[in-house]
């Protein structure tokens, strides 16, 4: 389970990598052609319709959106490819053309169901005695995807999808048939395959999904109605499932699907936490960003931004006078990567090892930063992840109005403050090893990319994980070399990975390895795969 879900997670990583351009693209776009910004600041003449810049920045604006617009369909090639071992670009096309089928035999089964864009609206649902809630529930279990009248099943669809194709790809990739129909053999078979598996698939959704559909929906507004107190466990669980690097595969289904809940916006039904973000930030007509979508991802913002820069001068603070020097510059590194992009594996694996306590503790705090940000109807939108960056544009740029982003600032300090106490105090009186404390401390974090290469031998690496003959798939995320093994036995022990590795740790379950290096580990994956 441990090495599927990483590779579900590596999967996932891939369409949601072209999301960032895509939300900085919308992000400005948007925010520099809205009209309301524009008079405030008495730009009409700059920034005004019918000026240079005004077409060049709602272009932006219409790239950005067509891609969140899309989703489903990008789920379900990225998905399918990233998953595939083999013959990975026949797995992407052959994922686009199942997408299509899927939704055209769901829209002929509607049809012979009775079910058309006329007998699903509101308003006839209305007429068969329905109250309005209930009316627009149902209404809201169809609608389109790419011009087809189909049920809503959103990027789940492409999900779908994505895992189905993958799974046949891997299996028929070398399919021999008959000679008579041997030029459909190998490769050509994945496409066949696909559509007529995905053909079966697409015939029995018209009939499940109604009822999951108001499942999930229901489902939904249960986690909803918790509040605050819903949203703390969900964001102390993002965090801890973050050391396994299990929380690509959670995170998505909130972010993308239903089961982060749906808004209407623009006239067109939207599904996902960040995908209603950014159809209200592309709607000049949204007067206030949705909190309900938001609460899956602002919460990170004070953590990110002020919690463990804190926590990383308290490292600092409690480090020996004569490892200071060291550490100081290393540890001023991976703050201000935390506080400009939100990427905070640096600090976090810095400590997660040595003193592991202190990592439930931050876990702990950003739930409560998740629940006292949802509290206070903040909603600012994040592409990637939660840094001044994604907080300029989606917050300061958007407006007070808009997202309530000056709670941000307001609980910035505090924030800062109870991390850097927390830390401190448990460091010196746990006496916890963080870096520059003790004779046998590491001082030196994994974010020298150069540095760290020259001390590292490939050969070595590939060693220790049993040799190539021993490497089925070797990957990586942003901080983790991810290793898929025949045999997990001829992996070296943790031991060696740290002392003569440079590794920063090691998780080992079923077949799969993750070894964390920091920004080294894509360095590595490359060096790897050129070799074994």
């Amino acid at each position: 389970m441990f090495e599927k879900l990483q590779r579900l997670g590596k999967a996932f990583m891939i369409p949601i990598a072209v999301l960032p351009i895509a939300g900085l693209l919308l992000g400005i776009g948007a925010a520099f052609t809205n009209p309301v910004m524009v008079e405030t600041y008495g730009l009409t003449n700059i920034l005004g319709d019918g000026t240079f810049l005004y077409y060049v920045l709602s272009t932006m604006s219409a790239i950005g959106s067509i891609v969140f617009s899309n989703l489903p369909l990008i789920f379900a090639v990225g998905i399918a490819s990233g998953l595939a071992l083999q013959e990975k670009g026949a797995a992407g096309l052959s994922a686009a053309i199942a997408f299509l089928v899927m939704h055209v035999i769901i829209s002929t089964i509607l049809g012979f169901l009775g079910h058309t864009p006329e007998t699903t609206s509101v308003d006839y649902f209305l007429t068969k005695g329905l109250d309005s809630v209930e009316a627009a529930k149902q209404a809201n279990v169809f609608g389109y995807e790419l011009g087809i009248f189909t049920v809503k099943i959103g990027v789940l669809g492409g999900i779908i999808v994505g895992l189905l194709v993958a799974f046949l790809a891997n299996k028929y990739y070398d399919k021999r048939l008959p000679d008579a129909l041997s030029f459909f053999s190998g490769v050509r078979f994945i496409p066949i395959i696909s559509v007529l598996s995905i053909s079966v698939i697409g015939a029995i959704i018209p009939f499940i999904w109604p009822y999951i559909h108001i499942g999930i929906s229901t489902f939904s507004e249960f986690f909803g109605r918790t509040g605050p107190i819903g949203i703390f466990f969900y964001g102390s669980l993002m965090r801890l499932l973050n050391i396994f690097g299990l929380h690509h595969a959670i995170y998505p289904l909130f972010w993308y699907t239903s089961l982060g809940g749906e808004m209407e916006v623009a006239g067109k039904l939207v599904q996902g936490g960040q995908a209603i973000f950014f159809a209200q930030l592309a709607d000049p007509a949204v007067t206030k960003f949705s909190a309900e979508a938001t609460k899956y991802f602002t919460g990170g913002y004070l953590p990110m931004m002020f919690g463990l820069p804190a926590a990383a001068l308290a490292m600092y603070k409690t480090a020996e006078n004569k490892n200071k020097k060291v550490v100081g510059g290393l540890l001023f590194s991976a703050a201000l990567t935390s506080f400009l992009t939100g990427i905070t594996e640096p600090i976090e694996f810095t400590f997660l090892f040595v003193a592991p306590i202190l990592y439930v503790i931050h876990a702990i705090l950003e739930g409560i930063s998740y629940a006292v940000l949802y509290a206070l109807d903040v909603s600012v939108g994040v592409t990637f992840s939660r840094g001044i960056i994604d907080f300029t544009l989606f917050g300061l740029l958007q407006g007070n109005a808009k997202t309530n982003y000056i709670w941000i600032l307001i609980l910035g300090l505090p924030t800062a403050i109870i991390y850097y106490y927390t830390f401190k105090i448990l460091i010196l009186k746990m006496n916890l090893k963080t870096p520059g404390r003790g004779e046998d401390a590491e001082n030196k974090l994994y974010t020298k990319k150069d540095a760290l290469l020259k001390e590292i031998d490939i050969e070595e690496v590939i060693s220790a994980l049993g040799g190539r003959e021993n490497l089925t798939d070797v990957d990586a995320c942003i901080t983790r070399l991810r290793v898929t093994v025949k045999d997990i036995d001829k992996v070296a022990s943790d031991s060696v990975w740290k002392d003569e590795l440079k590794a920063k740790g090691v998780f080992k379950k079923g077949k799969g390895v993750q070894v964390i290096y920091g920004a080294l580990a894509e360095v590595l994956k490359n060096e790897i795969n050129k070799i074994k």
